[in-house]
This record gives C-alpha cells, structure tokens and sequence, in this order.
C-alpha cells in the first residue's frame, strides 16, 4: 500500500526542506506538497497524514490570503477525523488557531538557530522519544501561539526567544505542531529562505553571513536530529 503525506505549501522558497524530502524518502513516503498560492485547498482523506509548512502569512491574514480561509476548514476536518497532523511554523499556529489559542505577534522576532528545551510533557510524548532535553531549532518567525492554551493542549517544548515552542492535543500525540522549521535547516535551504526573505530579515538586522555559516556547521546535526522526529511522527501515523 502507498504511504503518501498530504504537504501544504504557502510561499514559493519555503517549500519542503532537504531534511524532509530526504527523511520521507528514507521511509518510502510520498509527499504530495499542494501550492496554496495557486492550487486549491484538497479533501485530506486519501492521505495518511496532514504537514503544513511555514510562510509569509499571518493566520489573521485571510484577505490578503484567501486561501487561509479554506486551509483552516481543511485542518479542522481532519482533526475532525482524527487524521495525523504536523505542523511547522505557520502550521503550528493554524492548528492552535483553529483549536481556539490565541496567535499573536511574540515578544521578538526569533530567526536563526537558537536552543530549545523540551518540557516534562514533551519529554513523555512520543514526537521527541530519543531526542535530548535540550534540542537546537532553527526559528523565522514574529508570531506565535500565545498562553494560556486551551485545556486540550499541552506544552512540549519551549525556547528563551518563544515560550510555547510546540503543543499537542492531549491524548492524540499525533497532532503536533512546532513553532521551528527544522525540516528545512539544511544549508541550501537556508540560504533559499534567506533570499527569498531578504527585506524581512533586513528589517531584523541579521547577519546574513553569519546565518550561512552556522547552517553549514549545524546541517549534519540537524538533519540527523530531524530524521528522529520524522521517525517518531510516522511511528504514530503507523503505529508501528
């Protein structure tokens, strides 16, 4: 039978990273990645599980966006159903969105690679079995899920820059969702969203050089460190 994740896809440079293409592959999972700024929102029934990706849209943004509107219907069905989700980012926040926390500008623009530390709930959820305490993330973002949290979600993980750096629905640790982009922290991929994100990040004064740099040191780290959670992920999308 195909094992195949349905892949939603808001801007053009932040596509699916290496480290995820490589960990699917690995898996011998399919991704067939949707293009929301031109493709329209699909049924998630003929997948095995939902990922979305970060992006330049804020969840508010539905009418600069419109295609935020049906994407949020999509999540909530397959929550609905009960269907595997995954997000990153922006798909962090719409699953908090749509399960009613609050998704606000955070208290600094968090860019870059940073160290997280997963919380005693995370510790015993199995998206971050073999991974350490302390994990490096790969953070682009000025918006985040906010607490309180609804009593259905839990915290996994938290940073210095962004304290909720991962929720789960309770009982149902196969919808998470990341604040991080670790599934593109690959050093091409760095260096793709850094240009696509030029002004962006120019507004945030970073250096650039910098950024590259550590992307380049960091890629074998990370990518190994991603391949784990994947792992994991699909070990609850397929029991196994």
């Amino acid at each position: 039978m195909r094992r195949k994740f349905l892949v939603f896809q808001h801007t053009p440079w932040e596509k699916p990273g290496r480290h995820l293409w490589n960990s699917a592959k690995k898996r011998r999972i399919t991704l067939d990645v949707v293009r929301l700024w031109q493709d329209p929102v699909p049924e998630t029934s003929g997948h095995d599980a939902v990922i979305v990706l970060g992006g330049t849209p804020n969840v508010s943004d539905e009418d600069e966006y419109p295609f935020l509107r049906a994407e949020k219907e999509a999540i909530r069905k397959s929550i609905t159903l009960n269907k595997p989700y995954l997000g990153f980012c922006l798909g962090h926040q719409l699953l908090g969105d749509v399960l009613g926390a609050k998704v606000e500008p955070n208290f600094c623009r968090s860019i870059g690679f940073i160290e997280g530390r997963i919380t005693r709930d995370g510790k015993n959820h199995p998206i971050f079995n073999n991974i350490p305490t302390t994990i490096t993330l790969f953070k682009w973002h000025s918006q985040a899920v906010i607490p309180p949290l609804p009593k259905e979600l839990e915290i996994l993980a938290t940073s210095a820059d962004c304290q909720i750096e991962s929720i789960s629905l309770k009982g149902r640790p196969h919808i998470t969702g990341f604040q991080f982009d670790n599934y593109a922290a690959a050093y091409p991929d760095v260096c793709e969203w850094i240009e696509g994100d030029r002004d962006w990040l120019e507004k945030s004064g970073m250096d650039f050089d910098a950024l590259r740099r550590t992307a380049r040191e960091q890629e074998q780290l990370m990518g190994a460190q991603f391949e784990l959670i994947f792992d994991n992920f699909a070990n609850l999308v397929y029991r196994e």
